[in-house]
């Protein structure tokens, strides 16, 4: 099983080489086995990709945003025409189950790209001021070269939320994959440049933890787009802000489901579960404290235990399995710490814990986890984890439930569940979070933003709003008269 691209780095329309860089390895989470090799970038593959993004941005901007558009809506277009191929793609990079990626991972990105390429035409429009007999106006313009550095989770999905909405306004992007996932993003570039985007105006190039830095610090480098953890989000940001850069900061979270007692169990629970184990727990906004009201907790664990156990584990690339592999060996060695922790300071293991016996191989499968009588104060309520591990705390009154939620530093996402939409909006008003959701969970569709407030970052992906972090707005007085000095 090989899927070795023609090259590392896709520069100026066409594929790179540069062997002096470091190996990285994309190995296939089902069997361990080493897919494709390729290098890390060099000084040198970053000048060249930031020289290309600079100059292909002065043209690419020039044109209309109606001939932007039209390039990201072919793209788009492409996109799902070769969705088979892409998922297929997908599924080798990340390990997550065809089913989930055919669905989810490069449709999402042809979403992106069919959004953003249809509002452009009027989405940066600025506006007329009447200032008596003067009068001013403002435009949006665009920001120029653009760092979009991507996670393991959602690799192609990532490459098109940045690539979208930062090309649409008129940049150029270098785009930096996760050195887990290499392959994805190269596609993508491979697209644009079908679709009719002008050479450089997105390069992918490789990288490891050096390469980030050499990027942020360009002095080329307009702004940054960061998908990552909290701790890489707070260099990024802080590199950047020595430089008075733009930045948008996705980063992590710890995010609250809380579920009511009027709520509908099974609704509840299926939305607990998707936002626990869907794409094996590695999704930034899972919902990994589930709040759930004491009347309700045994027949929710119950009926939670067993839809649980009745997942189906095994090869992603069989449209009949559910949940596929962990992304890394090291990943999975995380969470198996996490959840040896939990069971050391006293949560009770209603399901999973371990490595499944369904699979066998080197490939890197946990089973999904449930942990019940969980306190706010132990380390897997505290931390986010980032794989399938669920926490399942008990709650009496609303005030509580809603303190207690809001008692992290992450405020990325949180959701309710309740028959009562007076008290879901109630709730969902206080809850300290960018993304919220009511009666559901984890949805993303392109046309609402997406973003997290506190420690989970700033900025907006998705939806018009996002138009406004790749771009900066100009203004314009125009003097009808004659100009006179009091001196």
């Amino acid at each position: 099983m090989k899927a070795q691209p023609q090259a590392s780095h896709f520069i100026d329309g066409e594929y790179v080489e540069d062997t002096a860089g470091t190996v990285i390895e994309s190995i296939y989470p089902a069997t361990g086995e080493v897919i494709a090799r390729l290098h890390a970038a060099t000084p040198v593959i970053i000048e060249k990709a930031i020289a290309s993004a600079k100059r292909a941005q002065k043209e690419w901007a020039s044109w209309s945003p109606a001939a932007r558009g039209r390039v990201l809506k072919k793209a788009a277009e492409i996109m799902r025409e070769r969705n088979r191929e892409l998922s297929e793609l997908e599924t080798l990079d990340t390990g997550k189950p065809i089913q989930e990626t055919i669905v989810a991972d490069p449709t999402s990105g042809a979403d992106s790209f069919e959004f953003f390429g249809g509002i452009i035409a009027t989405a940066m429009n600025g506006s007329q001021i009447p200032l008596g007999g003067d009068w001013a106006y403002t435009k949006r313009v665009p920001l120029g070269v653009v760092v979009g550095i991507g996670a393991w989770n959602y690799p192609q999905q990532i490459a098109c939320w940045k690539g979208a909405p930062a090309l649409a306004a008129g940049n150029a992007m270098v785009f930096k994959p996760s050195e887990v996932t290499p392959l994805g993003a190269l596609k993508i570039a491979e697209i644009l440049i079908e679709a009719g985007a002008p050479k450089g105006v997105y390069n992918v190039i490789q990288g490891d933890r050096e390469t980030g830095p050499l990027l942020v610090s360009h002095p080329d480098v307009a702004k940054v787009s960061l998908t990552g953890s909290v701790p890489t989000g707070r260099k990024v940001a802080g590199a950047a802000a020595s430089q008075l850069k733009h930045v948008t900061m996705e980063l992590g979270g710890k995010s609250p489901i809380v579920v009511f007692d009027d709520a509908d169990i099974d609704s509840a629970i299926s939305g607990a579960m998707l936002g626990n184990f869907y794409s094996t727990g590695q999704v930034c906004s899972n919902g990994t404290r589930v709040f759930v009201d004491k009347a309700i907790k045994e027949t929710f664990l119950a009926r939670l235990k067993a839809r649980t156990e009745a997942i189906l584990i095994g090869d992603p690339q069989d449209e009949a399995t559910q949940m596929g592999p962990m992304v890394s060996l090291a990943q999975r060695e995380k969470v198996l710490s996490y959840i040896d922790k939990g069971k050391a300071e006293g949560a009770t293991l209603v399901t999973g814990g371990g490595i499944p016996n369904s699979v066998t191989g080197e490939g890197f499968y946990i089973q999904p986890t449930v942990f019940a009588d969980v306190t706010d104060d132990m380390t897997i309520a505290r931390e986010e984890i980032f794989g399938p591990v669920m926490c399942v705390l008990d709650f009496e009154d609303e005030a509580e439930v809603i303190a207690r939620a809001n008692a992290t530093e992450f405020g990325l996402s949180a959701g309710v569940f309740t028959a009562d939409f007076s008290r879901a909006h109630r709730v969902v008003d206080q809850l300290e979070a960018g993304t919220l959701w009511i009666n559901t969970y984890n949805l993303c569709p392109v046309e609402i933003p997406f973003g997290g407030s506190k420690q989970s970052g700033f900025g907006r992906e998705n939806s018009a709003a996002a138009l406004e972090h790749y771009s900066e707005l100009k203004t314009v007085y125009v003097g009808m008269g004659k100009c006179e000095a009091p001196y």
